[in-house]
């Protein structure tokens, strides 16, 4: 079983209805776990991201990670022959590029290549998100104002995981990423096409998302599973350490604004619910880094699981946060 590889400049053509239909399958399918190609961002530019990246770990990351503490407390195990495995340690070096936050700056080239690749990949995005309007039957650009608050300007947030993970000769003593969804709206990764580690879980089954040599990989978060009402599913993923290379892993996300509330949107939410359902609504979501948020309703303890829920004041304070298993949302909402 293999990713969706979706060609997405043939939307421009006569194979536009086929690709949209590939296109609605991954999303209701796979949680839009699809690889993009001829998704219009010039060779040229990945080459140039491929190149700063390598650069930029080897003369600003490299050593600090190879002094960590991760590395360390892995090299304690091994000396020891201990039968121990490093808990609650993701294996590997990640930095954050936002339009407010510091970057690298030894690099040559660093910030210009990635200033340019980030507007690119900010673009496909939102081209994503039209056709994601379309096949949920929303209006052009619903999406992309829900999640910049109700307003045309740019208030949504946009940022840039770099990721680099080194190769590790005890991948059986330590962890990568753990198994997650992803909080956001459109997730964007462009990923090395030589080293695998990216799993996604389908049918209860860890499934490797293949290297395609400059692909972006495409997923949808939490905050699409919302307001498509669970149409488009956020799917969990895991990134496994590897024992015989360098895995690079940049992943961009375009994320409701900070002063944004989401809920499923209406047009869909009427499709499939009752008059009463209709008239009452559904709470309002607020998302705050990877917890979601949920106003005016409360849970028991039963079921606890990796979400965050609880009641949202008028002003957002959170108070009497329950932790609750994530797939419980739909039900405890009925």
């Amino acid at each position: 079983m293999a990713i969706p590889v979706i060609d997405i400049f043939k939307l421009n053509g006569d194979a536009r209805n086929k690709t949209m239909a590939q296109i609605t399958n991954g999303c209701e399918e796979w949680g839009f776990f699809q690889q993009l190609v001829n998704h219009g961002i010039s060779e040229e530019l990945l080459e140039k991201v491929k190149k700063v990246f390598t650069e930029c770990y080897q003369h600003e990351r490299e050593e600090g990670f190879k002094n960590s503490k991760l590395v360390k407390s892995l090299h304690e195990l091994v000396e020891d022959k201990s039968n121990e495995r490093l808990e609650n340690a993701d294996w590997g070096d990640v930095f954050l590029l936002a339009d407010d936050n510091e970057w690298p700056s030894k690099t040559l080239g660093f910030k210009e290549t990635m200033a340019e690749y980030r507007a690119e990949l900010k673009k496909l995005a939102e081209k994503v998100m039209e056709v994601m309007d379309e096949n949920l039957g929303l209006t052009k650009g619903f999406i992309k104002k829900a999640f910049n608050g109700g307003e045309v300007k740019n208030n949504a947030f946009f940022g840039t995981k770099v990721s680099h993970y080194p190769l590790c000769q005890h991948p059986e003593k330590v962890a990568g990423p753990r198994a997650h969804t992803d909080a956001g709206g459109v997730i964007l990764l462009f990923q090395n096409e030589d080293v695998k580690g990216l799993q996604i879980l389908k049918d209860r089954k860890w499934i490797d998302v293949e290297p395609l040599r400059n692909a972006i990989v495409i997923n949808t978060g939490d905050q699409i599973e919302v307001l498509s009402n669970g149409k488009y599913k956020s799917v969990w993923h895991r990134v496994l350490v590897m024992p015989d290379g360098n895995r690079r892993s940049i992943a961009s996300f375009y994320n409701l604004s900070f002063q944004a509330k989401i809920s499923p949107a209406l047009e869909i939410v009427m499709k499939v619910m009752n008059k009463d359902m209709e008239e009452q609504g559904y709470p309002e979501f607020f998302f705050v880094t990877t917890c979601l948020y949920m106003p005016s309703k409360s849970f028991s303890r039963k079921n606890q699981g990796s979400k965050l829920c609880g009641h949202v004041t008028a002003d957002k304070k959170i108070f009497n946060i329950i932790v609750v298993d994530k797939s419980l949302l739909h039900t405890l909402l009925k």
